[in-house]
């Protein structure tokens, strides 16, 4: 199969890696991928957001697949650009992508399907913003309406903080003030047709720079895979993720369909586990970073299978994907002064020797060839990941290999999967 995969980050490189790992030869191209995925698989340089050039590069290579890892390029309407033409693509359409382009939008859908979720008021100006924050209280919670890279949501305690968070995205379009929701986070990522759902494993990430989840809100700085305290509460992970597609998953899809605005490709469900039962704190359109590092190389179905089988409408004829027992726990390493201006530039070493430890592999995120060196080139550089039988080991692995990885400046959490692993 001819496969064709937007983007350049490591939620690509984990996707790509996935495809590589499957017994059948498939030819695969990135664009505009990374350093890393340039040591596997042909990268080209089209722009993955013009709709017209993915078409154009997609139709001319006679592509049987085109696999949408971010967010922007579905905004952007490549997805329905690529429909149009008859070309299979895994990522929904612009109108379906607003569910993560537009938090009121999504908010409409989940109120319309009755999935469970927080109260929530838009604002539009900085007067509106102030009226809503003190209405609801703290913990004060501000989502910027738009996409925002990982960096647009605020819990605070303090209310001048959340007013200073809101002016700022109000400079960008409206934001969402939404009612603190407290308890246990998951991610859960279902294939979707457009009709049937097919859920993988679900993960755990942490967004807070810092260990002990404090400093700011980034894009994610490590997660781990699967989550096995969901026993406790579910009895079975497969009963937690049985009440999702019921409650959450299927409503979602089957409000789009009847609004047609079918949604093809990964829903992520971002999700919150309350005293009162499964919340939903956010939808987005694609597979997470850096979730996808840790579900996928647990993925024992061929991924192939499964995202042709989403971008052509036979979803149900797949079986529920399965997963070995193995455990993965991604590191994220990051530069200096994320997420703030990160400094980039710098030059990396010891991803050879990385690698090398057992279990380990290495998902490129901001990296780039320059004058012959491998150097950073934005805030997220590299996610360790690592897969064993037991969490101590998958992160004594990661940790081992991150400790060989050299990045002047660079930062990463030290508490990836410490609880779970009775650190």
């Amino acid at each position: 199969m001819k496969i064709l995969v937007l983007g350049s980050g490591a939620r690509e490189h984990a996707i790509i890696t996935a495809l590589l790992r499957e017994p059948g030869q498939h030819d695969i191209v990135a664009a505009p991928g990374n350093a890393g995925i340039a040591l596997v698989v042909p990268v080209v340089g089209i722009d993955a957001n013009d709709p017209e050039a993915v078409l154009e590069f997609a139709h001319e290579g006679d592509i049987d697949l085109v696999v949408v890892g971010p967010e922007a390029p579905l905004v952007a309407g490549v997805a329905d650009a690529l429909r149009s033409r008859g070309i299979p693509v895994f990522g929904p359409g612009r109108e379906a992508a607003t569910l993560e382009g537009s938090k009121t939008f999504a908010k409409r859908i989940m109120a319309e399907a009755g999935v469970p979720t927080g109260r929530a008021e838009r604002a539009g100006t900085l007067e509106d913003a102030v009226r809503i924050l003190d209405e609801f209280g703290a913990p004060y919670v501000v989502k910027a309406d738009g996409l925002a890279a990982g960096k647009g949501v605020l819990v605070t305690e303090s209310r001048d903080a959340a007013i200073e968070h809101s002016a700022h995205w109000l400079g960008h379009g409206d934001v969402l003030i939404e009612e603190f929701l407290a308890g246990q986070e998951v991610s859960l990522f279902l294939l979707s047709d457009g009709h049937t759902v097919r859920p993988l494993s679900p993960a755990q990430d942490y967004k807070r720079l810092k260990d002990d989840d404090e400093g700011p809100n980034t894009g994610g700085m490590g997660a781990y895979s699967p989550l096995p305290w969901l026993d406790e509460r579910f009895g079975s992970e497969e009963a937690f993720v049985d009440e999702v597609i019921e409650t959450v998953a299927l409503p979602t899809i089957r409000q789009l369909a009847a609004e047609e605005k079918p949604f093809i490709g990964l829903l992520y469900c971002g999700l919150i586990l309350t005293d009162a039962g499964i919340r939903v704190i956010e939808f987005n359109a694609r597979f997470g970073d850096p979730e996808t590092q840790v579900v996928l190389p647990r993925l024992e179905t061929p991924l192939s299978d499964l995202l042709f089988a989403a971008a052509s409408g036979t979803l149900v004829d797949q079986p529920r994907p399965a997963f070995t027992n193995d455990v993965a726990v991604t590191v994220v390493i990051a530069s200096e002064n994320y997420p703030g201006t990160p400094v980039v530039g710098r030059v990396l070493s010891g991803l050879v020797e990385a690698e090398a430890v057992e279990g380990v592999s290495l998902a490129h995120a901001a990296t780039a060839v320059e004058e012959g060196e491998l150097v950073a080139t934005g805030g997220r550089v590299l996610s360790v990941v690592a897969t064993a039988a037991g969490f101590a080991e998958a992160r004594r692995r990661a940790y081992e290999a991150v400790d060989l990885i050299g990045l002047e400046g660079s930062q990463h959490r030290s508490d990836i999967a410490a609880k779970v692993a009775g650190s």
